[in-house]
């Protein structure tokens, strides 16, 4: 231990010799340790060890130069120095052989006191430095052992490139993260480590050669790596420089974060928070579209009023049925449940047969809504606005496709409407998106609902007619196209010139639309019927709506569009190839999305988007700045 006193060896066979020793040798922090022979003397120095030993010459048994070489033969002894003290005349014969058997001196007795105490004090001192050095040694090998276990134990991939860009430590760590051993990678330079992502490569070693040539640095930089396995990763380089100082060359201690999975979830929760952006404002694009056309054919506030309230109703069921089962897909007897639940109808007067069916997300809120308004035309009109008359509702699932019957009975005498309300249109418009048939069929004894729907792809049905809406009466004008093919949409950007509400007198001074064919894609049935509807009022004509890329490309292929309005995205599928097909074309576009721009066709950045929900004079405004594009093109 550090505090503890060294030890002196003294050996001679006199007692009184030892005693002046004892007497002479009394130095602080030294401890003398005498014995009368040479035995003694090994088995002293087997137990403890000695910063210097003091060996009389003539002694019997074992003398001095005997004990002195067994000391040299030994290990454990070999390095303690040896003064000869002796009362015999020395020649230089015997001077060499105890040179030669150790000495570091001799001192002829009688000893001068002084001379003695100087020579083991300069021993004394080495021997208190030799013990420091093997601390610091001790210590300094503690603190690398710990370093190193740290670096080995670390998360991190750990290693250090020298002056040189050579690897010269690779830890565990960066062998359990990365992959190659320290063998495959020490010694190195970096330009050649089989770590590095060719593309990155150039980078990485710039990188470095930035850190080595000032001054001590911290530094964290991103580049891709490979794995052992070939893996291409995502990585954070920690990276921490210390310059060169006297026979200290430069180096840089690098940890490495394996990111990949970060930023993985970063981009899906960007997604996610854009694709919750874009239900919210579609959901509040349906409500307005709901709130327009319910206002647009109420004939009071207190029927607005109702009608409203329960299409929110509706809507607000089937939302939660679809977030209790994380957006899965919904069963069709519990939304029939929902619309007994409100009140829509009744249980008693309500006969129900069919298989329990699921049907997908989108899909379902637009059922819930037809749920409602047939139930809600039962009540006004039906077997369900007197107290006899019942409802029938019949499915069944044959090849993925559902077919599903609503019948009544025993209602008022049915005669066929001369005027077709929001409450039929929404019937027969809201499935158009999902392939679907849907009729109606006013037989004396009550009416009935027929719809048919694929609920898989490869069950799709021929697609029922797309249609201009008479917006004065709120029934089919005229069918436009019948090609199933992508939808295309116009999207006026919040934060574009043309966005939010635009000034009403700058509008006016834009050329008119009138006649202009406007197409419309977009997939959610009561936002398109609204789009159309205020299209019709500037003036234009609406095509479409297309709902499917597909769709919309096959429309602009045949009817060359003037201009169009495009949705951002149609149930899952990207809206690029449409806005591609326009462009190519120069057909004037914008956007109409409850997207940010961020998540819009990149190639198409610049053209106007209109944020859902939105107001009627913004979707003639729109009209308006399209016409004026397309005017300036055409001239």
């Amino acid at each position: 231990m550090l505090n503890e006193p060294l030890k002196i060896l003294a050996v001679d066979d006199i007692r009184e010799n030892l005693l002046v020793l004892e007497a002479a040798l009394d130095q602080p922090g030294v401890e003398l340790v005498t014995v009368s022979s040479g035995f003694e003397a090994l088995e002293a120095m087997l137990r403890d060890d000695f910063a210097l030993a003091l060996l009389d010459v003539m002694m019997p048994e074992m003398d001095g130069f005997e004990l002195a070489e067994l000391m040299r033969g030994t290990e454990r002894t070999r390095a303690v120095p040896i003064i000869f003290l002796t009362a015999l005349a020395t020649d230089e014969r015997r001077r060499f052989r105890g040179y030669e058997a150790g000495a570091v001196d001799y001192l002829l007795k009688p000893l001068d006191m002084v001379e003695l105490n100087s020579k083991v004090a300069v021993f004394v001192e080495l021997a208190r430095q030799r013990r420091e050095i093997a601390r610091q040694r001790d210590e300094l090998g503690l603190a690398l052992g710990r370093l190193r276990a740290h670096g080995d134990n670390s998360p991190l991939a750990v290693l250090e490139i020298d002056a040189n860009l050579r690897i010269v430590s690779w830890y565990r760590s960066a062998e359990r993260e990365i992959g190659f051993s320290a063998q495959d990678v020490l010694g190195l330079k970096v330009e050649e480590a089989p770590f590095l992502a060719p593309a990155d490569r150039a980078r990485f070693v710039e990188g470095m050669r930035a850190l080595l040539g000032g001054e001590d640095r911290r530094e964290t930089q991103e580049h891709r790596f490979l794995r052992a396995d070939k893996a291409l990763r995502e990585g954070e380089w920690y990276c921490s420089s210390l310059a060169g100082t006297g026979s200290r060359g430069a180096s840089v201690m690098i940890e490495l974060l394996d990111v990949t999975e970060r930023h993985r979830a970063e981009e899906t929760q960007r997604l996610l928070i854009g694709e919750l952006n874009h239900r919210v404002k579609n959901t509040l694009a349906t409500v307005q579209a709901i709130a327009s056309q319910g206002f647009r054919h109420a004939r009071s506030a207190e029927e607005f009023q109702q009608s409203f309230g329960g299409r929110l109703q509706s809507l607000a069921r089937a939302h939660s049925l679809l977030s209790a089962t994380t957006w899965e897909p919904a069963s069709l007897r519990r939304l029939i449940a929902d619309q007994v639940a409100i009140g829509a109808v009744s249980e008693e007067r309500l006969r129900l047969a069919g298989p329990d069916v699921d049907l997908p997300p989108e899909l379902a809120l637009r059922f819930s809504l037809i749920l409602h308004e047939l139930a809600t035309n039962a009540h006004k009109y039906g077997a369900l606005s007197n107290e006899t008359g019942t409802v029938a509702l019949d499915w069944s699932l044959t090849r993925h496709v559902l077919s599903l019957t609503w019948s009544e009975r025993g209602g008022p005498p049915v005669v066929a409407p001369q005027r077709r309300g929001f409450g039929s249109t929404l019937i027969e418009s809201s499935m158009a998106a999902d392939g679907a048939r849907i009729s109606a069929e006013y037989a004396p004894e009550g009416v009935r609902w027929h719809l048919v729907l694929p609920l898989a792809d490869d069950a799709a049905l021929e697609p029922p007619p797309l249609l201009v809406t008479d917006t004065a009466g709120g029934a089919p004008a005229a069918a436009i196209h019948e090609a199933a093919g992508p939808q295309s949409a116009v999207f006026l950007a919040a934060d574009s010139p043309a966005a939010g509400s635009l000034a009403v007198d700058a509008a006016a001074h834009r050329p008119s639309a009138q006649g202009l064919r406007v197409l419309i894609v977009e997939d959610e049935p009561l936002v398109a019927m609204e789009l159309m509807m205020e299209i019709e009022d500037s003036g234009a004509i609406a095509l479409g709506p297309a709902t499917s890329c597909e769709q919309a490309i096959a429309m602009i292929r045949e009817t060359g569009p003037d201009l169009a309005l495009l949705d951002g995205n149609l149930n899952g599928e990207r809206i690029d190839a449409v806005a591609d097909e326009l462009a190519a074309r120069s057909t004037p576009f914008a956007f109409v999305s409850g997207y940010d721009r961020q998540h819009l066709p990149k190639d198409h950045s610049e053209r106007p988007m209109l944020g859902k929900p939105f107001l009627g004079r913004e979707v003639g405004a729109m009209v308006r700045q399209l016409a004026e594009e397309a005017g300036a093109l055409a001239r």
